[in-house]
């Protein structure tokens, strides 16, 4: 009986295999797929190239667009728009204003900078768990996007679920255990594209005394090739709710969407930053004005 067991379940094995290399999955187990993405994926944080991008953002509060441009010091926004309409002239100020205070302020400037690197930690830390937190198997394949990996490669698709025998080594990682999805990777650049999950459950934080997120909650996180083998986030899609210290109810929920990611000098300093910002939002503020005389005369 355990020999034929054994029969079976190694012809299975062959015909998954088979069925798999017609479809353009790898021949490595997705197990090991994820860890060696995952390891191109904190290779990539050496990345020196640097972009000055547009971000469109909409809460159940309303949309806002900002423009951002990477820098050495951190990064350097500012808002443009407000549900779809320009900013006033005061406001426009202001926004000048936040920026030359952050120049001439080095001390909240290295403050800003170190909480934008507790952020990046934070998200390395559960990309380094993806290959222990979860179980994968092969899902098929899909074509890349312009937001979604590089532009003519095929992604390989894996669903995920928990792996039982996973221990979390700290909070930041025991969302995973609740959670369940699917990622895209682009097999030839080694990279995710795409990350998908639900929470099939409710997760709590320190046994339930520091916190909980809700069963149901769902994020999506894409990125892509957007030039010169560079890779930047494209899109973030969150809806969680859940409780802090039992009592305080959090909600986060955004839709965003990166766009027109224009390379910038690898060395550039916050100061500079702020000065291509300024140009370019003086730019697209003078377009904005010159179509609306259009439209008036019209």
């Amino acid at each position: 009986m355990l020999c034929a067991s054994l029969l079976v379940g190694t012809a299975c094995s062959f015909t998954g295999a088979a069925k798999a290399q017609q479809a353009g999955v790898p021949e490595i187990s997705p197990q090991e797929l994820v860890r060696l993405v995952v390891a191109h994926e904190v290779a990539a944080t050496s990345d020196s190239a640097k972009h000055m991008f547009c971000s469109h953002k909409k809460t159940p509060k309303g949309s806002q667009t900002h423009l951002y441009v990477e820098t050495n010091d951190a990064l350097a926004g500012m808002l443009t728009e407000v549900d779809g309409q320009p900013l006033t002239l005061q406001q426009r100020q202001a926004e000048f204003g936040h920026l030359d205070w952050l120049i001439h302020n080095p001390d909240q400037l290295r403050k800003k900078h170190a909480r934008e690197q507790e952020d990046a930690d934070r998200t390395m830390r559960i990309v380094r768990a993806l290959p222990d937190a979860f179980r994968y198997q092969y899902a098929g394949t899909e074509n890349s996007t312009e937001s979604e990996g590089k532009p003519g490669d095929l992604l390989v698709r894996l669903n995920f679920s928990p792996n039982p025998g996973y221990s979390p080594p700290s909070h930041v990682e025991q969302v995973l255990e609740g959670m369940q999805g699917y990622l895209l990777i682009d097999t030839n650049e080694h990279r995710i594209a795409k990350i998908d999950g639900t929470l099939f459950r409710d997760v709590s934080f320190g046994w339930g005394i520091f916190g909980r997120l809700d069963k149901g909650g769902h994020f999506r996180v894409q990125q892509a090739d957007v030039g010169n083998g560079s890779w930047e986030l494209t899109l973030m899609d969150l809806s969680i709710t859940g409780k802090i210290l039992l009592f305080k109810s959090i909600s986060m929920n955004w839709y965003e969407v990166f766009s027109d990611f224009e390379p910038v000098p690898s060395d550039l300093s916050f100061a500079k930053g702020v000065e291509l910002l300024e140009n370019e939002e003086k730019k697209l503020a003078n377009e904005g004005e010159s179509a609306a005389a259009q439209q008036t005369q019209q």
